[in-house]
């Protein structure tokens, strides 16, 4: 059997669902078929919460956008009437009731309840399409078979209890295709979760391992992972093939092509990855595997924006590698911060991080009694696996370099944002 993973862009319209329903139907292996949110759904839910939390009732217009995004798709796809319309109208009728009577639990607690809702209206959507195709398709819904702790929005999955559910779930002997969404989970006790922003890799990675795919396609709007974002970079170059230690390298430092936790489920079950283009399916895309390697090495660059520096420096001038190191880095785990590069000095530990204001903020607070906390907003991570001189000068041309880290294969630099 193998995994395929469709994410929001390809699923984004009506068109992009019969593309799905396409390339699917010429598959001839078993297949679980996971799915994101619609195009920019898991955006707009997120501008629902914020309201929500702020008492704003403008949220219930957002959401109407949201419903009425939706119902277009399905009338688009079903003129004739299908269950999938019902299903997606009780379904929001269920969000709607949850934010006029529940209590607000704290943001990620409700950020998971509120945001989750996407990957699973769009996979009623797809799941239905493909019924109506004439395929032999179950929906699962992950949240009873993907079991996690209750670390919203960053939960760990309890393996052992997850496996049990999902080998009894996707039951091949039932069905060929089964389709369930991405990024989202469960606790024991029956509350959702989720597994980190485009986590839906991760998702497909967990069900490969523990149902022995012979592979994974992850499919995007491009043609496999490029050497640099397009976005950025126009002139790009497709890598036709790396390995996993290349893939994580790449995901650590901010890679957007995959989520950086999908590598390890993979590599330990030699799990080939492809990924591969939604628009030409028949291309190869890149391959990602244990023995993979450059045919040829070139710089590969990576952005990470959304960034802050924070330079933390003992009261008492004592030395910053001493045991002030574990505290410090004690606190970022506590607090949720995410550290993407680290540089100590003999009195200051400088720490590029993801910069989600309300974690920083809770964390300076936690450190200010024996530190000091100096920080700059608006910067970004720029890195160049396998740099040479010119690509350096390339990125960091006209820009404020605030920190730089380099290594055998790889440069990093904390510039301003331009």
């Amino acid at each position: 059997m193998k995994v395929y993973k469709f994410g929001g862009a390809s699923v984004r319209d009506a068109s992009g669902i019969r593309n799905l329903a396409k390339i699917v139907t010429g598959e001839k292996e078993n297949l679980v078929i996971v799915v994101s949110a619609f195009g920019k759904t898991t955006n707009a839910l997120e501008k629902v919460l914020k309201a929500w939390l702020e008492g704003d009732t403008g949220y219930k217009d957002n959401l109407d956008n949201v419903y009425s995004y939706h119902a277009s798709v399905a009338d688009d796809l079903f003129p004739s009437g299908n269950s999938a319309k019902g299903m997606i109208k009780n379904s929001f009728a269920e969000l709607r009731e949850y934010l006029v009577s529940a209590k607000k639990s704290g943001y990620d607690h409700d950020y998971d309840q509120i945001v989750s809702f996407g990957e699973i209206w769009s996979t009623v959507i797809v799941a239905e399409y493909l019924k109506k195709s004439g395929l032999p398709v179950e929906w699962v819904d992950i949240r009873e078979n993907i079991i996690t702790d209750d670390n919203y929005r960053d939960a760990e999955i309890l393996w052992n209890e997850s496996t049990n559910r999902i080998r009894a779930a996707f039951d091949f002997s039932r069905f060929r295709f089964f389709v369930t969404q991405g990024f989202i989970g469960g606790t024991v006790a029956g509350r959702t979760t989720t597994l980190g922003r485009e986590g839906s890799d991760y998702t497909a990675a967990v069900l490969a391992n523990i149902l022995d795919a012979e592979s994974v396609v992850v499919w995007k709007d491009v043609p496999g992972i490029l050497n640099a974002d397009p976005k950025w970079m126009p002139d790009t170059r497709k890598l036709d093939a790396i390995s996993y230690k290349e893939a994580v390298e790449m995901t650590f430092s901010g890679a957007k092509v995959i989520h950086p936790k999908t590598i390890k489920p993979l590599h330990n079950k030699n799990i080939p990855l492809f990924v591969k283009s939604f628009l030409d399916h028949k291309a190869e895309g890149t391959l990602i595997s244990a023995k993979a390697a450059f045919e040829k090495i070139m710089p590969v660059f990576i952005r990470k924006e959304d960034q802050i520096l924070i330079s933390i420096l003992p009261k008492d001038f004592s030395f910053a590698m001493d045991d002030n190191l574990s505290f410090v880095f004690h606190k970022f785990i506590v607090n949720g911060v995410k550290v993407n590069l680290v540089q100590a000095s003999a009195v200051s530990i400088n720490v590029c991080a993801d910069d989600e204001r309300r974690k920083v903020d809770a964390l300076i607070t936690d450190l200010k009694t024996d530190f000091d906390a100096l920080y700059n907003e608006d910067v970004e991570m720029l890195s160049i696996r396998h740099y040479t001189g010119e690509a350096i000068e390339r990125i960091t041309k006209g820009r404020e370099i605030l920190l730089e880290q380099k290594t055998r294969s790889t440069v990093r630099f904390v510039v301003r944002k331009k």
